[in-house]
């Protein structure tokens, strides 16, 4: 049997509201920085209206002493799964959902990014791409982002790769041919070599692991084996690949670390967790995998930070 990956802490770095979730985690200026949603619950409800959830930035020098940043707001959108990345020209950027309620009920959504050169001080939120798009995650490669932009309900639900140079403006590679593919990570091999790692909430349900060379528009696809929420990967030093995300099983929902490979995706290490949980962010320092997730497993939905000794 192969090694296993080993946890070697873990612990709850914030929970100041009701409901703290949907973050990730990035190491800029030799400080750690971390995005995720304030609000009142998951989502807004009849019964608990309004809940336009707040983007909450903390950093810290040591990765154990986390202290507010910044916080990001807009009135009447709900700015949700915020995702952090570093731009060609040196700047932080967090790109999220910015959805419309009233009365609980949903109404709208857009993209929204903004912008910081420090941290601390933000652009404002700023609606890109298309209505009805939930743009989730940004990736720089060689000055340019891309990320990929689901759209439509869950049975008609499809996606589209895009790229931008200054992330702001934004155009369509090519649609992804994976029927119901939803949240979707994709990241780049040194060889140019583009990986993407799909929710998929349609068939199978399986997570969906794709490949393609460049210019991004000839995709081979396989279905991982196991349902998996959030969906985030890392390719180490050593190539090898790690992954994570909300594992749905018959005996509960929770956050596990993976090994990935083009082929498949093996749930190896589940973290202290349960209830409402996943939405792991990954950066690899010093010879860990540093992982934020939130879990609702103890008083509350909180955001966790583990640290990961992977096997080589």
């Amino acid at each position: 049997m192969a090694a296993q990956p080993e946890l070697v802490s873990v612990k709850r770095i914030w929970g100041e509201t009701p409901h703290s979730a949907f973050g990730d985690l990035i190491r800029f200026q030799d400080r750690w920085y971390a995005v995720f949603r304030e609000g009142k619950k998951h989502v807004a409800s009849r019964e608990l209206h309004p809940d336009d959830g707040k983007l909450r930035v903390i950093v810290s020098r040591d990765g154990g002493n986390w202290k507010p940043a910044a916080l990001l707001e807009e009135a009447g959108v709900d700015l949700r799964d915020p995702h952090l990345s570093v731009t060609g020209d040196g700047r932080l950027m967090i790109v999220a959902g910015g959805s419309i309620y009233r009365e609980g009920v949903f109404k709208g959504r857009r993209p929204r990014v903004a912008f910081s050169r420090d941290g601390s001080q933000w652009t404002a939120p700023r609606a890109v791409w298309q209505e009805d798009h939930w743009l989730w995650r940004v990736t720089w490669f060689k000055g340019v982002a891309y990320g990929v932009s689901k759209t439509g309900e869950t049975d008609k639900r499809y996606a589209v790769l895009v790229k931008s140079r200054d992330g702001v403006n934004w155009e369509q590679v090519t649609e992804f041919r994976v029927p119901g593919i939803d949240e979707t990570t994709v990241r780049f091999r040194p060889d140019g070599t583009m990986i993407a790692l799909g929710r998929n909430e349609v068939g199978s349900r399986n997570v969906h692991i794709g490949h393609a060379k460049p210019p991004y528009t000839q995709w081979e696809w396989a279905d991982g084996g196991h349902r998996i929420g959030g969906p985030n990967f890392i390719e180490l030093p050593d190539g090898a690949m790690w992954a994570g995300g909300r594992l749905y099983e018959a005996a509960g929902n929770k956050t596990t670390v993976a090994r990935l490979d083009l082929k498949s995706y093996t749930p190896q290490l589940t973290l202290p967790s349960g209830g409402d949980s996943s939405y792991p962010g990954f950066v690899w320092h010093k010879g860990l995998l540093w992982t934020l997730y939130y879990s609702s497993h103890e008083e509350k939905t909180a955001i966790y930070l583990a640290k990961i000794k992977v096997p080589k």
